[in-house]
């Protein structure tokens, strides 16, 4: 039986997000309800500008336990990363900058049963080895729930910026400022594969 998830993943370029190579040795789960104030600290501490508490993220956590990711070693905590699932509307909220980043609106993000129209890196703090856990998240992320969503960023940090480049997002016009999206591959082939039917539609019809 074919596995359309799989399929998908055979189309990423090796320098893709989507192509991060997978270290055994790190482990990368969901979080636990009672590591969210060591993690809120963590991210008030090694992200600039982010002052989040832990009454906020157990808000977001308990509309989505898997919003939150722990990254950890031989049972040493090394980071997390927190991602907004957004739906249609949240999507583009993001895109005009009409939703607060700092406490999103409820409404902006996808329920346990609604679609995700886009994925938004809220907040990634992470320190040493754990870096290499970067391919388990985009295991995560291609699951069926969220695997035709793209993913979107802003860089807080020159080291942010450089993993991005180097994993394929790219600056995008928004009236979100400084706004980095990831597209996932198979919906890059899907949009060339659209232009291209629309091209020759159009040569066709001017042969009439």
């Amino acid at each position: 039986m074919r596995d359309p998830v799989k399929e998908r993943a055979s189309w990423v370029g090796r320098h893709d997000f989507d192509s991060l190579p997978i270290d055994a040795d790190v482990e990368v789960r969901c979080a636990r309800y009672a590591e969210l104030p060591g993690l809120a600290d963590m991210a008030h501490r090694l992200v600039p500008g982010v002052d989040m508490t832990a009454d906020v993220l157990g808000n977001y956590f308990a509309f989505d336990p898997e919003s939150i990711l722990t990254f950890s070693r031989q049972g040493k905590l090394l980071g997390a990363i927190a991602f907004l699932y957004l739906n249609d509307r949240g999507h583009d909220a993001l895109l005009l900058d009409e939703i607060r980043l700092t406490q999103p609106e409820i409404e902006f993000l996808a329920a346990g049963k609604e679609e995700v129209s886009a994925i938004y890196i809220w907040a990634c703090a992470i320190t040493g080895r754990g870096i290499s856990g970067y391919g388990k998240v985009a295991e995560h992320l291609r699951k069926p729930r969220y695997v035709n969503a793209d993913v979107f960023a802003q860089p807080s940090t020159k080291a942010g910026r450089d993993w991005l480049v180097a994993t394929c997002f790219k600056p995008i016009q928004s009236f979100q400022p400084d706004l980095w999206c990831y597209e996932r591959a198979w919906n890059r082939i899907a949009m060339s594969v659209a232009v291209s039917k629309l091209q020759i539609r159009s040569c066709a019809d001017a042969r009439r």
